[in-house]
């Protein structure tokens, strides 16, 4: 049996890429520090979720240790790498660079060169439409993107080079996804679609960076995980947009939708704009529907309203998730 191995499984997008691949019967083998750059306890909802599975199987491993992660090469013989492990925020990058050096550039590294010595030849590598800061909308993946605005971009577009050098010396196979505001049942507690459910069921102010203006091209976790697990076909070396594709929507739409599902006002708090937000995102996925046959699935209504249900599914885990 061949593992495919999914760096970050316990993370919003691992463990849903995960979970897609074991209900197709596939074998994943899973990789997670398990660190506190969000609450631990949502991390540990998700992987017990995985763990139901039998052909699962976990290890915590820091992926910046090349020792601790040569040895799962040894054990495990691996199809293919999805990774998707990362420090992810673009404001959190700011306060603690280093930590994202580790995590986004040093351990693609490390894996990089483990695939080169055990003969491993596709990977798929998740990078941030955080990457297209400054440029004209909408975001194409021929667009140079060497301005990036925060170390978190900064880092994600380092992990890109380095997966060309690889494929370049040593022929490895590698997509590379940029990922557009990923949002769903199980989100990023750091994210504000997490956090706006969580403040209007319990009667909070709402914290919102700018006028509520700011737009994103919001896209639900079934569809990226979707193009995701397509993006593992033989395709040399490619960048690929996976993002909502249509007009973006603002923050203050988003909030709109959400009273409506949620029958309650929200109270809202509006602060300063972080000078490292980008204003507006917006995907072009004409790639993505050429060479992975893709292209979302989920409005926006239907992703909030089966967000909510979740977040009310398990609204104790909600209420006692710090944000």
């Amino acid at each position: 049996m061949k593992y495919y191995l999914v760096t970050g499984v316990a993370g919003f997008i691992g463990w849903k890429v995960a979970e897609l691949l074991l209900k197709e019967g596939k074998a994943v083998l899973g990789i997670d520090n398990l660190n506190d750059a969000y609450d631990v306890k949502l991390k540990d909802w998700r992987l017990n979720q995985l763990k139901k599975f039998e052909n699962f199987k976990f290890h915590q491993i820091d992926l910046a240790n090349f020792q601790a992660l040569k040895i799962l090469f040894e054990i495990y013989p691996i199809l293919a790498v999805i990774h998707l492990a990362a420090r992810a925020g673009v404001r959190a990058s700011l306060e603690n660079p280093w930590v994202y050096i580790d995590s986004n550039i040093t351990a693609t590294l490390n894996l990089l060169e483990l695939m080169k010595d055990f003969g491993i030849k596709k990977m798929v590598l998740a990078s941030t439409s955080s990457v297209y800061a400054g440029q004209k909308l909408p975001f194409h993946e021929d667009l140079k993107v060497d301005t990036p605005l925060s170390p978190y971009a900064a880092t994600k577009k380092g992990a890109e080079l380095l997966a060309y050098t690889y494929h370049y010396l040593y022929r490895l196979d590698i997509t590379v996804v940029r990922y557009f505001t990923v949002y769903g049942p199980a989100g990023r507690p750091d994210m504000s679609i997490f956090r706006f459910i969580k403040w209007i069921y319990e009667d909070k102010s709402i914290k919102i960076y700018g006028d509520g203006t700011q737009a994103r091209d919001f896209t639900y976790i079934d569809d990226i995980a979707e193009g995701t697990i397509l993006a593992l076909k033989p395709l040399g070396y490619e960048i690929i947009n996976l993002g909502g594709g249509k007009n973006p929507i603002s923050i203050n739409q988003i909030i709109e939708i959400l009273e409506k599902l949620m029958g309650k006002k929200a109270k809202r708090e509006y602060l300063d704009f972080h000078k490292a937000d980008v204003k507006i995102t917006w995907a072009d996925i004409e790639k993505a529907k050429r060479l992975l046959g893709w292209e979302p699935k989920i409005n926006i209504e239907e992703g909030l309203k089966r967000t909510i249900e979740w977040a009310l599914e398990n609204i104790e885990l909600i209420k006692s998730i710090r944000v």
